[in-house]
């Protein structure tokens, strides 16, 4: 991604697991510096350890937090609710679990991150477990509760305004999608992420 970020290339990454996402938060930190992020799952991904590992798919937040990447107080965590969210808080991120965004609903939710975020740079990562299984069954670590295909869509083509400079999309797992049902999901929200891209251009253009 590096690459192709020195060229003002805006990328979208497809996973793979999500510790995919450390390697393109290293890159847009040595070009744009520590970014802001949005991080779309329902899990906190900032385990430190997991048998004795410190690189795994349950960590990446947690180093890019060690290594600088990211300001810890534009990094949004939305949708978490498959486990505890304290090392996050204590990371200094803002955490938004699935009750409360159902509670206070997404557009509250997206003013009070672009309020915090403004213009600087922001990478989104998108964990397809984010969407309950009923709708997108092929991943690794399912958790009930989410939201449905329709309103996540929805979610997503709310994200007009925010500078990214980078996408990714994680966690598909082919062997568990026989009717390619989730295929088909994270392939249209990947469609979207390109249509935010042309959305800022346009509007920029316009100016």
């Amino acid at each position: 991604m590096l690459n192709l970020m020195n060229k003002g290339i805006i990328p979208i990454g497809l996973g793979g697991d999500h510790s995919i996402t450390l390697a393109s938060l290293r890159a847009a930190a040595k070009v744009y510096g520590p970014v802001a992020l949005l991080h779309f799952d329902s899990h906190t991904d900032t385990w430190d350890t997991y048998m004795n590992e410190k690189y795994w798919h349950g960590s990446p937040f947690i180093r890019a937090h060690e290594e600088g990447l990211v300001q810890p107080d534009k990094v949004f965590q939305i949708g978490m609710r498959g486990w505890d969210v304290t090392s996050s808080l204590e990371l200094g991120y803002n955490v938004v679990t699935q009750d409360e965004l159902f509670t206070r609903g997404f557009q509250d939710v997206v003013a009070q991150a672009k309020s915090t975020i403004g213009d600087t740079p922001c990478f989104l990562t998108f964990d397809i477990d984010f969407v309950d299984p009923a709708f997108a069954p092929g991943t690794g670590t399912p958790e009930v509760g989410g939201f449905s295909s329709h309103e996540t869509l929805k979610m997503v083509r709310s994200l007009n305004g925010f500078n990214f400079v980078g996408f990714d999309l994680v966690e598909v797992l082919p062997s568990f999608d026989p009717t390619q049902t989730t295929a088909l999901l994270a392939a249209t929200i990947v469609h979207n992420f390109a249509g935010l891209v042309a959305l800022r251009l346009k509007q920029n253009k316009d100016k």
